[in-house]
């Protein structure tokens, strides 16, 4: 208004004059200061840079004037509607404001007790946002996970077959996707290109026993092809004590058959076990005791001692023609095949050779036959398994967090089946999938906002040895062990009822302990915690994570922090259908007295609410003092198998001080991470971000630097497998072979504990 108020006065007063300057006065009024003359010497219509104005004569100025006039008139105009445009547009509902309201007149304030009625934007409105609490978590995620929803979503994925590579499993992939778009996960996927061994249908495995020929239907995948043949002995389980029992009994295991019963310990360590003794060949049956099922049903598995594509060892499947051909150390040396139960009570009753004796417990549950230990039958195995090359497909979404998004949680679940793979592969994904929905509802309509991110996975070609996880993991390892915090497995979570076993790294046993509180017994008064026994809680539930548990690789080979856990029915240790075409909705039902979706439901809540729990608050819920009486147990051996050699003079100028002293490091360096934990505000974000930080670090740098993936893929010092482990090395024969190990070992472990203690100033 200033500006125009003095164009208007300039038009009226000042038009004679050839030049003026404006100038602010202390009122904020311009008025002009007039230059009659040109102190430049110049012509006026030469002046530097400066216009010239010359008296304009009176009919123009008089046409000026209308100008200037209508131009405000039009000004103030299109002001007026832009005001009244803008104030309608961004014009909220009514508040009430509280009594005792400011209300601005002029330059006055005054303070009303009556309430007043204010226009307001769309973003004061809105309600000041609150955390959501812990326990309204909880039950939002109970509320959100019904037993209907997981009995239809089980119904629907129910497959009768979806082997690894197939189209049945890419389209069940896809239907995957579909559902992670709807739920707006950004969904993708993760293609590799493996080799899996399968039988040959037109040169079928072969067993020749006497005038006996066998042809079975079941196989064990990346057994070594050939043929073999020798001496058929009985070895139990295939552990190593139960071989020596054959060799306690004069009963030579070199050069011959094992025939071995299913259980106790994987196909892999079986095979290794007898090849290590010099077996030729190996045969395995699921014996009755165990596997109470139909004797002429067939057994499928895989002997590769490791996870992955074992052709391209430590390194991911993206395209082999990039790679030289090389093979995991995990592969067998010799022939490997499963046989009916059927087919075993023929060798059984044949087999010859002395009886073992009753504490052998070598006995198994086949009626009418006396278990003996062999040696006088020759035998003949021929396996003709063929590599297949297919295209398999991981795939993902996710529920990124609000606050470090770069930081998540995964859980996963096997996908693919060797048949229907009811409780393998669908219970799995069915969990997958319902967890997505509901942690989904939970963001887009209560207001819950986790602070780092949640990703789901569904793998493939699970059934060969966690290959699609492995391979992921392989092939971003770089990014991975600096973002995956938890793996939480969702394969075989619910194999009966009754009873609830996990495996898991020690940074996870107060979590799992504190939601086991929370969860309900699915079919009792108490809680899960009360339902395994509240005083005794770890020895009734916490078993050893062993190589054929999908979660294995995340954290022997990976170092993640990982877990698996399962329903199951009282006294047993495994679900004796895995690996059969039995495996089906049937019988999981029997074994869950027709309750399988709400055994589903506790499943999926023991699953979400540890996931839910390590991205909602500040700080990650891994207690990294649970991991002290492991190490001080593993050490301990380590310890006393030094001494022992020692004092018989094996071993010399070798002390187990410095290994004892990096166990006190790691111990002070976790007590100082949990008196960091006390005096942390941890309502301040960045300093849990630092101490997280800390508590990252342990797993994985538990993963030895000193040996070769392609040759000791599971890396980790205590839950690996190799000679680098405190185990092994507490087992050693090899006195200079553990000198060296002795000293990688307890850098490792130094290594670790430096790692933990934050900043390079801070390590003493």
């Amino acid at each position: 208004m200033d500006r125009l108020r003095s164009a208007f006065n300039r038009v009226i007063k000042n038009k004679q004059y050839s030049r003026f300057t404006l100038h602010s006065t202390e009122d904020g009024e311009g008025h002009a200061e007039i230059k009659l003359s040109d102190d430049s010497g110049e012509p006026d219509d030469q002046v530097d840079g400066s216009p010239s104005f010359r008296p304009a004569a009176p009919r123009q100025h008089w046409r000026n004037l209308c100008f200037y006039v209508l131009g405000m008139l039009l000004i103030f105009g299109i002001g007026y509607m832009i005001a009244y445009a803008s104030q309608n547009k961004h014009q909220g509902e009514p508040v009430r404001c509280e009594p005792q309201a400011k209300v601005v007149t002029g330059s006055q304030t005054q303070v009303t007790s009556a309430p007043v009625t204010a226009p307001v934007t769309a973003a004061a409105a809105a309600p000041e946002e609150t955390e959501l609490q812990w326990k309204d978590i909880t039950q939002l995620l109970k509320q959100k996970l019904t037993s209907q929803s997981f009995k239809t979503t089980l119904s629907d994925f129910n497959l009768p077959r979806h082997a690894a590579g197939s189209e049945e499993d890419e389209n069940l992939g896809e239907r995957i996707v579909d559902e992670f778009k709807m739920q707006r996960m950004d969904p993708w996927t993760d293609v590799h290109y493996v080799q899996l061994q399968m039988p040959n249908s037109e040169l079928p495995n072969s067993v020749y026993f006497g005038s006996s020929v066998f042809k079975p239907e079941g196989y064990l995948a990346y057994s070594f092809p050939g043929t073999a043949q020798g001496k058929l002995v009985y070895g139990n389980y295939g552990r190593k004590e139960d071989l020596e029992v054959l060799q306690k009994n004069n009963i030579g295991v070199e050069g011959s058959v094992v025939l071995l019963r299913a259980g106790k310990i994987s196909f892999a360590e079986q095979v290794d076990n007898a090849a290590a003794k010099g077996a030729s060949a190996v045969l395995i049956y699921p014996d009755p005791e165990q596997h109470s099922y139909r004797h002429d049903t067939p057994l499928y598995g895989h002997v590769h001692l490791g996870s992955g594509d074992p052709y391209t060892p430590g390194f991911p499947s993206f395209n082999h023609t990039q790679f030289p051909p090389t093979k995991s150390s995990g592969l067998p040396k010799i022939p490997a095949q499963t046989i009916t139960a059927k087919d075993a009570i023929t060798l059984l009753q044949n087999i010859g050779g002395p009886e073992p004796a009753a504490s052998s417990n070598f006995k198994g549950g086949l009626p009418a036959i006396t278990y003996r230990l062999g040696g006088q039958e020759n035998i003949t195995v021929e396996v003709n398994n063929i590599l297949v090359n297919k295209k398999i497909h991981n795939v993902f979404g996710v529920i990124k967090g609000f606050a470090d998004p770069d930081r998540y949680v995964v859980l996963g679940a096997q996908r693919d089946a060797w048949g229907e793979g009811y409780t393998k592969a669908t219970v799995g994904t069915t969990v997958l999938v319902e967890l997505a929905k509901a942690v989904r509802k939970m963001v887009d309509e209560d207001g819950f906002k986790p602070r780092r991110s949640i990703v789901f996975a569904s793998w493939s070609a699970g059934e060969y040895g966690s290959v699609g996880a492995t391979e992921w993991l392989e092939g971003y390892m770089s990014s991975i062990d600096k973002s995956v915090f938890t793996y939480i497995s969702l394969d075989g979570v619910v194999l009966g009822r009754g009873s609830f076993v996990a495996s898991a790294s020690p940074l996870l046993y107060s979590l799992l302990e504190g939601t086991m509180k929370e969860v309900q017994d699915p079919f009792g008064s108490g809680s899960l915690h009360s339902m395994m026994g509240k005083n005794n809680w770890e020895a009734a539930v916490m078993k050893p994570m062993t190589m054929d548990d999908s979660a294995y690789p995340f954290l022997a080979f990976a170092g993640i922090p990982s877990i698996s856990f399962h329903f199951i029915s009282p006294n047993t240790d495994s679900y004796l259908y895995y690996g059969t075409d039995l495996d089906n909705k049937d019988h999981l039902n029997y074994q869950t007295s027709q309750k399988t979706s709400e055994m589903t439901v506790a499943a999926a809540q023991v699953a979400g609410q540890m996931a839910l729990r390590l991205v909602h608050d500040h700080l990650l819920r891994l207690d990294t003092t649970r991991y002290g009486s492991v190490l001080t147990n593993a050490v301990a051996q380590v310890y006393k198998r030094l001494v022992q050699l020692s004092m018989s003079g094996q071993l010399k100028d070798v002390s187990p001080t410095w290994l004892n002293q990096a166990r006190g490091s790691f111990q002070r360096a976790t007590s100082g991470i949990k008196t960091a934990i006390g005096n942390t505000d941890l309502t301040d974000q960045e300093a849990c971000r630092i101490l997280n930080d800390r508590i990252m670090r342990l797993e994985s740098t538990l993963l030895s630097p000193y040996v070769l993936p392609t040759e000791t893929p599971f890396r980790h010092l205590l839950f690996g497998r190799g000679p680098h482990t405190l185990a092994s090395i507490a087992e050693s024969t090899d006195m200079e072979d553990l000198r060296v190990q002795l000293a990688l070992a307890t850098w490792n472990l130094q290594g670790c504990a430096n790692a933990m203690m934050g900043n390079i100033w801070d390590i003493n």
